[in-house]
């Protein structure tokens, strides 16, 4: 494989995903394909279709050209009507035409995994017109597919890969987003701490701090008297993270300490997946 040395992490992490997703699903009967997951809206033919579609994009094939119904209510902004398109065009697919088009991409991508030579910053389209540098795209893909690879899992009742290599991909975006969820979405007030403490199979303690001018900015160093400290375990994390569950939901996996209003306007906002 001639892919640059810092795009390896991410086509391995992606590799790894996508291989257990075409796993899951492959022994599947008609039926099971419709079955809810805790992506909105999204039933495991959804999820399957996105992935298609997304690594479609990433070779580059045309999107299709197709309209949406007007019923669909979790399509809330341009962003999911884009993402909607690759999902609701393969709606009727059968079971088999799902499994062998995923196979060919499978193909396809691993094929271009191989005689990828462009470098991290090369630039390369992103959904809604928008442009990603190629190791931005990688980066995404790997979270993307692991982050839905557990949406599977979840409804068809097939835990696993809680600790995959495309959960650290994950755990590391996700934690880029943290400072804003705190500072910008909860509005912790300036010179004030927040604690995250994560314990699973991906296990972590973070600090956000808030500075003089509301900034946030994250560390792993531990804090004195922190406004908040927030403890969980890495599924409930991830699943609150990407929208996928309500804190209400999952209060039980929840334990913080310090101030209540402050905390509970942390977790209103923790949420940072679009949709």
């Amino acid at each position: 494989m001639t892919v640059h040395p810092s795009l390896q992490n991410y086509a391995d992490a992606w590799t790894h995903s996508i291989e257990a997703i075409a796993e899951l699903v492959q022994p599947l009967v008609e039926g099971e394909w419709n079955r809810a997951t805790p992506c909105p809206g999204w039933s495991v033919r959804d999820i399957v279709s996105h992935v298609i579609g997304m690594e479609t994009e990433m070779l580059g094939d045309p999107r299709p050209i197709h309209s949406l119904p007007r019923d669909l209510y979790h399509v809330r902004s341009d962003f999911a009507r884009y993402m909607e398109v690759q999902v609701d065009v393969r709606r009727h697919h059968t079971a088999p035409e799902m499994t062998s088009e995923l196979e060919y991409i499978l193909i396809r991508r691993a094929r271009q995994l191989r005689n990828e030579n462009r470098s991290p910053d090369h630039v390369i389209r992103a959904p809604l017109g928008a442009e990603q540098t190629l190791e931005q795209g990688y980066r995404l893909r790997a979270f993307d597919t692991w982050v839905h690879e557990q949406d599977l899992r979840v409804a068809l009742g097939v835990p696993g890969n809680l600790d995959a290599p495309g959960a650290f991909v994950a755990r590391d975006l996700l934690l880029e987003a943290l400072p804003k969820v705190v500072a910008k979405g909860a509005g912790a007030p300036a010179h004030s701490a927040v604690v995250v403490d994560v314990t699973g199979p991906v296990e972590f303690l973070r600090t956000v701090r808030v500075d003089a001018e509301g900034r946030g900015t994250i560390d792993g160093a531990p804090s004195l008297g922190p406004a908040v400290t927030l403890a969980t375990d890495w599924e409930t994390y991830v699943r609150l993270a990407c929208g996928r569950v309500r804190p209400a939901e999952v209060a039980d996996r929840i334990k913080t300490e310090g101030d209540p209003d402050l905390a509970a306007a942390i977790l209103d906002h923790f949420a940072v997946t679009p949709n």
